[in-house]
């Protein structure tokens, strides 16, 4: 298999409806994985699902709040009862929350960034990684970003849930690092057009940054087949 032949390859991604989620899932259907695609947004999914239809590719649509309290899980029970398997898991859904000094940042902010962007990937680990050792390659790419490290000025929630994100990533991959059918790491994606990325940078050009689809070569290694990484934070710079 090459990094772009998935015939066959079961792929999960999250926060599929838009931006580099939406992009990932895409490119996974060309290359022939059959996309469990999650979002809240069931508009944005049903757009992808016509992408994915015109593009030769399948997808199965999960509308899912990541923020619920039994979804994942669920969603796991459902990949078992139906797969028994589950070969890529590309852990994308992120939240910005409010860029803010943090002695103004509300609980509420709090509990939603760290919740979907530290508790859901690790609800995801305990849910999925059954499923992903059942396959005979399981690959596992979490999107985090350099604000785990650069902690600018006003970034506090969203930089302390990428660093524990990648702590957390990086410690289950320890966990692995003698298990040769799975393969677990971090991609950095760098400045891409995208509506976190407008959010954060409101005065930015946006046609001066890549469209997400310009990190598929990157992510396409990594969930191949014959990756051989494992426990990298993988740095994309566009």
């Amino acid at each position: 298999m090459t990094q772009t032949d998935l015939k066959g390859r079961l792929a999960l991604v999250s926060g599929a409806s838009r931006g580099i989620g939406r992009a990932m899932a895409l490119e996974l259907a060309k290359a022939g994985a059959h996309v469990i695609a999650t979002a809240r947004t069931t508009g944005g999914l049903e757009e992808l699902d016509d992408e994915i239809t015109k593009a030769g590719g399948s997808c199965t649509l999960v509308p899912l709040d990541l923020m619920s309290q039994d979804g994942i899980e669920k969603l796991g029970g459902i990949i078992t009862e139906r797969w028994e398997k589950l070969d890529i898991l590309v852990a994308n859904a992120g939240a910005l929350g409010v860029l803010t000094p943090a002695a103004q940042v509300k609980s509420k902010t709090w509990h939603e960034v760290i919740g979907v962007n530290l508790m859901a990937p690790a609800r995801m680990i305990r849910a999925f990684e059954p499923l992903l050792l059942a396959s005979d390659a399981g690959r596992a790419v979490f999107i985090s970003s350099g604000a785990a490290s650069s902690r600018r000025a006003f970034w506090g929630p969203y930089a302390a849930s990428k660093a524990g994100l990648d702590a957390l990533v990086q410690s289950w991959a320890h966990e692995h690092v003698n298990n040769q059918k799975l393969r677990i790491n971090i991609v950095y994606p760098g400045a891409l057009r995208t509506q976190m990325r407008a959010k954060a940078f409101p005065g930015e050009d946006p046609n001066a940054l890549s469209q997400p689809s310009a990190l598929w070569p990157t992510l396409a290694e990594l969930v191949s087949a014959d990756c051989t990484r494992h426990g990298d934070i993988v740095k994309f710079e566009g």
